[in-house]
């Protein structure tokens, strides 16, 4: 049976870390251990563990199908000599020695331009070993060099090469009070720009988020950057589970997409999970469809800086995992429409999109992963783009940027096309279902409408009537 693979790349000290973590989720899922054996007990981890894992000519051993970049060694050394040290392929391990110094300038043209080559190399090597290639997913940060500049070129180049393929970016986002370098604003301006045109799903993360959940939710005091990974790890293990496990209702990267994007710029999704509690109250709780429907719906659950009562929701998704009734799932995504009406647009419908997966997760015996696309995203945008400003207009440090080469008319246009995506997220939050955005669609209909009832007369039973009211689908539910 052919499977849906999905190849795994990893950039930068951040992408690395988050990476890293990913894959002992996975593994510790389809019943393999730290060297790449099979030591589960269940039919269905092996049923359709190629999506994200190579099988050796031995049969004895399963390859993560992953690719793991950096501009230093640094990072990668300490993968090599961690726990999974036999898990990753060797050949697949590609670094620099420089390092790109917080510069996306480097990583996206000058040492990064000198390993894209053999990235792609190893890509094209990896796409040839699948027999239904689903798509492409990196995680990387925004903030730093590495991770932003050589991250966002690898995704240009794979999408220029695979362009029906499906590129899914897990993005770590400058968070709104901690700042892990000066210039972050300047990094994740130059590659918001690149994220608009080359990829089809950006799940948008924040360090200060995530620090939030696990203080308030979790009640860890002190937070590591293990736990927070664990967090977006979970993320995205429930994103793919329909891909690796049955379930009633399934769901993938493609579909994912068709359902949540309605314009092809808005692509940038809020995450979150749950059921998010501590470890001492897991026992006490009974977690059902109706709490977790609420957990997710909840501003605290979401893993960047986004509330989204600030906002609306486009579109949302959200995939349940464990014995959950199909039938409770479909009453509670009716129920949070309704009871939030106002926080979802008008003018379309149906927008929860559901799917149920009946291998549960690791650590729950029922959990849901949620993701919105929601215009409440358009505020970690102008948040980086008032940032961007005030540094742009003194030019201050953009010598470092050009003296890679970089012109100030880069910075300009990417300036002007967040701003252009932060306008189209306020356009599309505030029209209602009886505005067109600038052409005769409704003028047509009015003429329609009014043949019509001239034609029926005022008949009982005529829909005319309800349907210029305004009464939409939500109402006749």
């Amino acid at each position: 049976m052919p499977q849906r693979e999905i190849i795994h790349i990893q950039a930068g000290q951040c992408g690395n870390q988050v990476g890293a973590k990913f894959w002992e989720v996975i593994s510790q899922e389809h019943g393999i251990d730290q060297s790449g054996a099979y030591v589960g007990d269940r039919r269905e981890q092996l049923e359709r563990i190629g999506v994200y894992y190579n099988e050796t000519s031995s049969g004895k051993k399963y390859v993560p199908r992953a690719l793991l970049v950096d501009l230093e060694p640094g990072v990668l050394d300490v993968i090599r000599a961690g726990s999974n040290k036999n898990l990753f392929n060797p050949s697949n391990y590609v670094h620099a020695v420089n390092g790109a110094g917080n510069n996306w300038a480097k990583g996206h043209y000058t040492e990064g331009a000198e390993l894209i080559e053999e990235i792609v190399d190893m890509t094209r090597k990896e796409v040839e070993s699948c027999d239904c290639l689903q798509g492409f997913q990196v995680t990387h940060s925004l903030g730093g060099g590495t991770g932003s500049g050589l991250g966002t070129l690898i995704v240009t180049k794979i999408k220029e090469e695979y362009p029906d393929r499906i590129m899914s970016t897990y993005s770590v986002v400058p968070s709104p009070e901690v700042s892990d370098s000066v210039v972050e604003s300047y990094n994740a301006t130059l590659s918001i720009h690149q994220l608009i045109e080359n990829t089809d799903a950006v799940m948008c993360i924040d360090n200060h988020a995530l620090y939030n959940i696990c203080q308030k939710s979790l009640k860890l005091e002190n937070p590591r950057y293990d736990d927070l990974n664990k967090l977006v790890s979970s993320v995205m293990s429930g994103i793919t589970c329909s891909l690796r496990f049955p379930g009633q209702l399934n769901s993938d990267l493609r579909k994912l997409c068709v359902n949540l994007i309605p314009f092809p710029r808005l692509h940038f999704f809020l995450v979150g999970y749950a059921p998010l509690t501590s470890q001492a109250s897991t026992t006490f709780n009974n977690i059902t469809v109706n709490e977790l429907t609420q957990q997710m719906f909840s501003p605290g659950n979401m893993m960047a800086a986004c509330d989204p009562r600030r906002g609306k929701y486009l579109t949302a998704s959200a995939m349940f995992r464990g014995n959950v009734s199909m039938n409770q799932v479909d009453d509670e995504m009716i129920n949070i429409q309704n009871k939030q009406k106002p926080l979802f647009v008008e003018w379309i419908p149906n927008n929860i999109k559901s799917s149920v997966c009946n291998i549960p997760a690791v650590d729950h015996e029922v959990s849901a992963t949620f993701l919105a696309n929601s215009t409440s995203i358009k505020t970690l945008f102008k948040r980086v783009s008032s940032q961007f400003s005030l540094m742009f207009r003194k030019r201050a440090f953009l010598h470092w940027y050009t003296d890679e080469g970089m012109e100030e008319m880069e910075f300009t246009e990417a300036e002007s096309n967040m701003n252009d995506l932060i306008q189209e997220y306020q356009q599309y939050e505030v029209v209602t279902a009886h505005e067109t955005m600038g052409g005769d669609f409704y003028e047509e209909e009015d003429v329609y409408s009014a043949s019509y009832s001239q034609s029926e007369g005022d008949l009982p039973g005529s829909q005319s009537g309800s349907y210029e009211s305004g009464s939409g689908v939500d109402d006749n539910y």
